[in-house]
Order: structure tokens, then sequence, then C-alpha cells
């Protein structure tokens, strides 16, 4: 691999990376927190929609996360010629 692919492939990475965080730092501290009172407004399940976040929502988006970031370094890897 050359220093250029190599390159490449780490701004790739951590592009990826920080767009997940960012969504996961959203979800989590935005809907679950600052947000909450505004979206207690509207039910999910018989539960206030700020407190479903706080307590499973944050959580499914978590691994929805996960297994966006495997998909997605997978396809990486696939296009830089690195998988295993």
């Amino acid at each position: 691999m050359t220093p250029e692919n190599r390159s490449a492939y780490w701004k790739a990475n951590i592009r990826l990376l920080s767009l997940l965080l960012i969504i996961w730092f959203i979800v989590s501290y935005g809907f679950s927190i600052l947000l909450v009172e505004p979206l207690n407004q509207f039910h999910l399940g018989g539960y206030p929609l700020g407190f479903w976040f706080a307590q499973q929502g944050s959580i499914y988006v978590f691994l929805i996360l996960i297994f966006t970031y495997a998909f997605g370094m997978n396809r990486l890897d696939q296009k830089f010629d690195v998988e295993e």
C-alpha cells in the first residue's frame, strides 16, 4: 500500500468514525438531555418520546451505528484492497 493510499484510507476511516460519533452525540445527548421537554410532547409506545430516547432509543441507535461502522469499514477495505 502506497503512502498516498494509506493516507486516503485513514482519512476515509476518520471521516466515517467522526460522522457516526456526531450522530451518536446528537441522539444520546441532544435528544435525551437537551431536547427532552419538547420531545416529551409526543408519545411512543405509551411513553414520552424524550424518555424513550433516554432509556431505549439511544441504545438502539448505538447498535445501528455499530453495524453501520462494520458495513462501512468493509466497503472501505474493499475499496482500498486491504480486506482480510
